[in-house]
């Protein structure tokens, strides 16, 4: 068995009824399924453990890092001393607020809440469907997919910051732009997102869910370990036309590789490292530079 670090030590004996899991493989919790062994990974289950858990990090002077479903981040392979918060279980719910509007928790993910808002007849959420993340990753790098984004839609969002204060922030506030939110600029944590929708009929609703499910289906990599977009929308293009037009479908680094089906997906064909896809995504951006003029960065977490 392997010793336990001081910080094992010390985290689970002032927080002994957590769920706490040393050396834990962060590739067990990304959609790319790479990464290396978390220090300690932690597993609260509402806000109130979310809470004391990030009031007892700041006590050992130990900055965490949150992590929800996993589906944007590359995670090292070295591993993260310290510890990681995983969410992905953690802040669960879904309700109907006054007028046109819902109420969805951080660790729902997007897909849940779409159906909810469907089930509710309110429609502005279909975009989201099939969008594999959390709301809590969502409305942190304002997710987005085939016109639709998450700060069209959300009228204000609920953090905690480190202390475990509870603080309710406006979309004005947000700052929300593309692929971006003021929440990437500050260690605060969502814990629940409020939207403002459209009345539909659900019929309706749920036809135009099913046409874009067909759409990624058809056109995306959905069997490969990925973590969707690698790269952002450029000014004046797109990211898989550029990658493509520079020949670059099917380029591989080691077992990381932009993807057949679609030039805008790095994929995992079964053994890639972090260092692989980090290769591969560098190596893309710069041949599509000299090929093209335009630098691709990109949407993927690098951690």
């Amino acid at each position: 068995m392997t010793e336990l670090t001081d910080f094992q030590r010390k985290l689970s004996a002032l927080l002994p009824e957590m769920d706490l899991r040393f050396n834990e493989p962060m590739s067990r919790h990304t959609s790319f399924r790479i990464g290396g062994a978390a220090e300690v990974m932690a597993f609260p289950t509402n806000r109130e453990e979310l809470a004391r858990l990030l009031k007892t990090s700041a006590l050992l002077d130990c900055k965490s890092a949150i992590l929800g479903a996993g589906t944007n981040v590359l995670a090292p392979d070295e591993g993260l001393r310290g510890l990681v918060i995983c969410l992905k279980d953690c802040l669960d719910g879904m309700e109907r607020l006054p007028g046109s509007r819902i109420r969805l928790m951080a660790g729902v993910t997007m897909s849940r809440g779409a159906v909810f808002a469907a089930g509710q007849g309110l429609s502005g959420l279909e975009f989201a469907h099939g969008i594999p993340g959390s709301v809590g990753g969502g409305v942190y790098m304002n997710a987005g997919a085939y016109g639709g984004e998450i700060g069209n839609v959300c009228e204000s969002v609920e953090v905690m910051d480190l202390q475990g204060e509870l603080h309710r922030l406006s979309r004005e506030e947000m700052g929300f732009s593309y692929r971006h939110s003021v929440l990437e600029d500050t260690p605060w944590i969502v814990i629940s997102a409020d939207f403002v929708l459209t009345e539909k009929a659900p019929e309706e609703i749920r036809a135009r869910m099913r046409e874009l499910i067909a759409k990624r289906s058809a056109s995306q990599p959905l069997d490969l370990p990925s973590a969707g977009s690698a790269f952002k929308r450029p000014v004046g293009g797109y990211a898989a036309a550029l990658i493509e037009e520079a020949g670059l479908k099917g380029f591989r680094v080691g077992d990381a590789a932009i993807s057949e089906k679609h030039a805008g997906f790095a994929v995992n064909l079964g053994g890639a490292t972090a260092a692989d896809v980090k290769e591969l995504l560098r190596q893309v951006s710069d041949r599509v530079f000299a090929h093209s003029g335009i630098r691709l960065e990109p949407e993927v977490r690098v951690w």
